[in-house]
C-alpha cells in the first residue's frame, strides 16, 4: 500500500486543514468499520450503566460473559440497592476489582432509587453525579441508551487522536471538546465507536498495523508500526481482519487465521 507523501499530514496544518482532514478520517472510518457499535451487550440504560462500570480494567468480552446472569438476577435499580454484597461480588468476580465494583453497583442502585425513581437519567449533568459514573461512562450511556450524541474518550480514542494529531490535549474532557469541534454533533457517538474499533483492530498501542491501514495517507504517524503489508497484515485482529486488509488494498491472504480468530483487546 502506498504510504504518505514527503510532507506528512499535520506537518504545517491550519485549523481549517485539520478539520478537513479530520472529516476525511471520519469518512474513511465509516467505510472501514461498517460494523462499529457498542460492544457491551445491553437492552436498556441500567444494563449499559452496569456493564460500563464492570468494563473498567476488563475486556468487553469478559463483561458480556458475566452480564446475562447478572441482569437476570438484578433487573432493576432497587435490586442492586438491596443486593447481598457477597452474592453480587461472586457474580462479578471474573471482571476483576469486584469489591470496588460491587460497592459502585450497590451505591448506584441506591442513588437511582433515592433520586431518580429507579430510572437512569438522560442528562450528562445528572449522570456524572452517580456513583461509578464518570464523564466517559456518561457519554457511553447517553449515546447508546438515549441517542444523545457524545464522545467517549477511552484509552484507544486518546491514542488515535494523538497519532492523527487532531489535538495535543491530554485531559480527557479537553480532548472531548477539541475533537467535538472538528465533527458534526450528530456524528459523535458513531465516531467514537469507529475510532475505538480502529484502535482495537488496526491501530494497536505497541505495534499499529500501518501497512494495512486505510488511513495511511491521512496519518502523520504512519510508520510507527510496520509498513510492509505482509508484516502489517499479521497485526490486524478480529473476525473482519481480512475485510480490513481488502479495504486497505492488500491481499487478504496475508492475514493469518489466528489474526481472524484473535480476541479483540
Amino acid at each position: 500500500m502506498a504510504g504518505v507523501t514527503s510532507s506528512p499530514p499535520g506537518a504545517t496544518e491550519t485549523d481549517l486543514g485539520r478539520k478537513r482532514r479530520a472529516r476525511r478520517i471520519g469518512r474513511v472510518l465509516t467505510e472501514t468499520h461498517p460494523d462499529a457499535h457498542c460492544e457491551l451487550n445491553h437492552s436498556n440504560a441500567l444494563e449499559l450503566a452496569v456493564a460500563t462500570i464492570l468494563s473498567a480494567q476488563c475486556t468487553d468480552k469478559k463483561v458480556n460473559e458475566v452480564t446475562p446472569k447478572l441482569f437476570a438476577r438484578y433487573p432493576t435499580a432497587a435490586d442492586y440497592a438491596g443486593a447481598d454484597r457477597g452474592e453480587l461480588e461472586e457474580m462479578i468476580r471474573p471482571t476483576g476489582f469486584y469489591r470496588n465494583k460491587t460497592d459502585s453497583l450497590i451505591k448506584l442502585g441506591q442513588a437511582l432509587v433515592e433520586r431518580y425513581d429507579g430510572q437512569v437519567p438522560g442528562k450528562l449533568a445528572d449522570l456524572v453525579t452517580l456513583p461509578g459514573i464518570g464523564r466517559k461512562t456518561a457519554n457511553v450511556i447517553l449515546g447508546n441508551a438515549f441517542d444523545v450524541p457524545g464522545i467517549t474518550v477511552d484509552t484507544h480514542f486518546q491514542r488515535l487522536v494523538h497519532r492523527w494529531r487532531l489535538t495535543t490535549e491530554t485531559d480527557p474532557v479537553k480532548i472531548e471538546h477539541a475533537i467535538g469541534a472538528l465533527y458534526e454533533k450528530r456524528d459523535w457517538t458513531m465516531l467514537s465507536h469507529r475510532v475505538i474499533f480502529h484502535g482495537r483492530r488496526v491501530c494497536h498501542a505497541r505495534k499499529p498495523a500501518c501497512g494495512a491501514c486505510t488511513l495511511a495517507r491521512l496519518c502523520p504517524s504512519y510508520g510507527t508500526g510496520p509498513t510492509d503489508p505482509a508484516l502489517a497484515a499479521k497485526l490486524l485482529k478480529g473476525p473482519r481482519a481480512r475485510d480490513l486488509a481488502v479495504a486497505a488494498g492488500i491481499d487478504p491472504a496475508l492475514v493469518p487465521a489466528q489474526a481472524v480468530a484473535a480476541e479483540v483487546p
